[in-house]
């Protein structure tokens, strides 16, 4: 994710340390670095694996994706295995992320994915694989189309999720502050639909953070998050006590990309003021931050993550 893709369609300072979009995968890390050798059989053991639990498949083969000689060494793999819907898959998204950077065309991102979802219907991860192209350079329209194909093979998409609340939030960025803003209802909607165990219950939260980055863009709310009144209303108390509540309680600590969560729940804690609560979060983060929502509204992510956590952990 080098760092797990800050949703897309905004501009970033260069960071200066090195976020690893593996998170806490150990075996997705060990793939990467094997495919940043030339084997890609490693990556092909590891996705085997990974099987149809959709939200694991699919980060592993967005991180995979990143690495810069993915599409040549995706390629021998396709050579040695022509009908692999992995290979396909994986190249496919590889092509998105060069799209993504100027790199190729996106008509060419865009028929690999259709290509690799021809191979597998089943599969969610060449729709992601749009869906992060098009949350770019898509029209609206476009986006959610792409958005339901997902929720029709995984209704629970959690990475698909976030992507379309990003996108949502950049809706009427010049109106200024909006409690009715659609954002917030189609995380709600979202939360409330998704089973109890899903960490979907946090998307809220990532619908506050997100508008709150579209906000402060616009000079509608003060740039230093931890001095906006975004933070402290009573919606934003609400949804933040329901979410740490829901996190307190929650078992599932395997999902892949819980610390994404965990991040975004951590950072709205901090601005709360609510430094105990954040810190018991930080305990269970580690180091294992992640840009957003550090980065916001356009901050270096480390720095802003690295000194929220000393001051709640009390080693400033």
């Amino acid at each position: 994710m080098s760092p797990p893709p800050p949703p897309l369609g905004r501009g970033r300072k260069r960071a200066s340390h090195t976020f690893d979009a593996a998170l806490d995968d150990a075996e997705l890390a060990a793939a990467r670095t094997a495919l940043t050798q030339g084997r890609w059989q490693t990556a092909r053991s590891l996705l085997a694996r990974t099987g149809d639990d959709w939200d694991r498949r699919g980060h592993r083969v967005t991180v995979l994706a990143q690495e810069p000689y993915c599409v040549p060494w995706t390629r021998d793999w396709l050579l040695a295995e022509p009908d692999s819907a992995d290979a396909a898959v994986l190249l496919a998204l590889a092509q998105v992320w060069r799209a993504l950077r100027g790199k190729e065309k996106p008509v060419r991102a865009r028929e690999s994915c259709h290509a690799a979802a021809a191979l597998t219907p089943a599969d969610p991860t060449p729709w992601l694989g749009l869906l992060m192209l098009e949350s770019r350079l898509g029209a609206e329209e476009e986006v959610r189309r792409v958005f339901a194909e997902v929720r029709a093979r995984y209704a629970d998409h959690h990475h698909a999720h976030h992507l379309m609340v990003a996108r949502l939030a950049e809706r009427h960025s010049g109106a200024g502050p909006d409690p009715l803003h659609e954002v917030y209802d189609f995380a709600n909607q979202a939360a409330e639909r998704a089973p109890a165990d899903s960490p979907l219950a946090v998307l809220p939260v990532v619908a506050h953070a997100e508008r709150y980055r579209v906000l402060a863009a616009a000079g509608h709310e003060a740039r230093d998050a931890a001095a906006s009144a975004h933070w402290t209303g009573r919606r934003a108390r609400q949804v933040m006590r329901a979410a740490f509540d829901w996190w307190l309680e929650w078992e599932q600590e395997g999902h892949p990309r819980r610390l994404v969560d965990l991040n975004f729940l951590a950072h709205a804690k901090v601005c709360e003021g609510r430094g105990a609560e954040a810190a018991a979060l930080f305990h269970r983060i580690g180091d294992h931050a992640t840009p957003s929502p550090w980065s916001y509204p356009d901050r270096d992510p480390y720095p802003a993550f690295s000194a929220a956590r000393d001051t709640a952990l009390g080693t400033a």
